[in-house]
C-alpha cells in the first residue's frame, strides 16, 4: 500500500488551522460531489477528500498522523504499517463519524475499520496483506542460482533482507518470502513478499524463451575455411565446429546449453566476421592478392 498525504489532498500546509483544514475540506466537497461534479474521477477524488478530512479534523488522529509524517514519508512511497508503538488502533470514531465510508487500506491500518453508524468494526485477528516488490538480478545468477540483497522501507525504517535465488528462474516468475508483507491486525501473522523477477541486461548473452543468443566474432580465414573454436556459455567454455564458407550472420545451435529446465534450452551462436585491418604493405599486399585471385563481388 502506498502512504497518503491527507495535507497534500486538501491542498493545505501541514501547520494549517483546523478551521483551514475545514474550510478546505467543504470548498473541494462542492467541487467533487459526484452529484453535481462533472470532473473526471470525481467520485474517487471525493472519497480521498472525505477520508484525508476524516483523518485530520480530530486533534488526537492528527497529532498521531503528524508523528508517522514525520518520519519522512512523502506521498506514494511504499508503506507496509503503522510502527509496533502506533497509538492508532485505540481511537474510537463514535457516533459522529462517517458512517458505511469505505476507507483506503493505508487509512483503516492507522486507525481501524468504520462500520455502520460510524464504529469502529470490530475485529479479530487478520493476516496482513502480501506486499508486491520487484528484483533485478544478473543473468548468471539466475542460470546457477545464488542470493541477492535487497533494501526495503517500511514504518520501522530501512530493513535489508538476503534473498535466496533459485537457479533456472525465469523474467516474470515470483519469489515469495513467508511472513515479509504488511503486518497483521490484532495478532494476525504478517502477509508474505511477492518479488517478480527481472533480468538485468548482459554484455554477451540474450534470453530468447528458453534458447540463450549469443553473437559470435570469428575471422575471416575461420569462417572461409572452418575452425573449431571455443565458444562461452552461461554453463562454462564449450568447443564450437565452424563449417567451411560460413557467412557472417549464420547461425548455429549449441543444443542443451541454453536456459536449464526439465527441457533445457538451446544456445543459438550468430557469426559476425570480423576483418582485419590492412595496416603494413605487407597486409596490403596480401589483400590485393586476395582480391586479383577471387572473382566475388560481394554485392552481386
Amino acid at each position: 500500500m502506498q502512504f497518503k498525504d491527507y495535507y497534500e489532498i486538501l491542498g493545505v500546509k501541514p501547520d494549517a488551522s483546523a478551521a483551514d483544514i475545514k474550510s478546505a475540506y467543504r470548498r473541494l466537497a462542492r467541487k467533487y460531489h459526484p452529484d453535481v461534479s462533472k470532473e473526471t474521477g470525481a467520485e474517487e477524488t471525493f472519497k480521498s477528500i472525505n477520508e484525508a478530512y476524516e483523518a485530520l479534523k480530530d486533534a488526537s488522529r492528527r497529532k498521531a498522523y503528524d508523528q508517522l509524517r514525520a518520519g519522512g514519508y512523502r506521498a506514494g512511497d511504499e508503506f507496509r504499517g503503522p510502527p509496533p508503538n502506533w497509538q492508532g488502533e485505540q481511537f474510537d470514531f463514535g457516533e459522529g463519524g462517517a458512517g458505511g465510508e469505505d476507507f483506503s487500506d493505508f487509512f483503516e491500518s492507522l486507525f481501524g475499520r468504520m462500520g455502520a453508524g460510524g464504529a469502529r468494526a470490530a475485529r479479530g485477528p487478520h493476516r496482513g496483506r502480501d506486499l508486491r516488490a520487484e528484483i533485478s538480478i544478473p543473468l548468471e545468477t539466475a542460470y546457477h542460482g545464488g542470493s541477492e540483497r535487497i533494501s526495503l522501507r517500511d514504518a520501522g525504517g530501512d530493513r535489508t533482507l538476503e534473498i535466496r535465488i533459485p537457479p533456472g528462474i525465469l523474467p516474470g516468475q515470483q519469489i515469495r518470502l513467508a511472513g515479509q508483507g504488511y503486518a497483521g491486525a490484532n495478532g494476525g501473522p504478517a502477509g508474505d513478499l511477492l518479488l517478480e523477477v527481472h533480468f538485468r541486461g548482459d554484455e554477451r548473452f540474450t534470453l530468447d524463451g528458453r534458447n540463450i543468443v549469443l553473437t559470435l566474432p570469428v575471422a575471416p580465414w575461420e569462417a572461409a575455411l572452418g575452425a573449431t573454436v571455443p565458444v562461452p556459455t552461461l554453463g562454462g567454455d564449450v568447443e564450437l565446429r565452424i563449417p567451411a564458407g560460413s557467412d557472417s550472420g549464420r547461425k548455429l545451435r549449441l543444443r542443451g546449453r541454453g536456459w536449464p529446465g526439465a527441457t533445457a534450452g538451446d544456445q543459438i551462436v550468430t557469426l559476425e566476421v570480423r576483418v582485419p585491418k590492412a595496416e603494413t604493405a605487407k597486409q596490403k599486399e596480401l589483400y590485393q592478392a586476395l582480391a586479383d585471385e577471387f572473382d566475388f563481388d560481394p554485392r552481386a
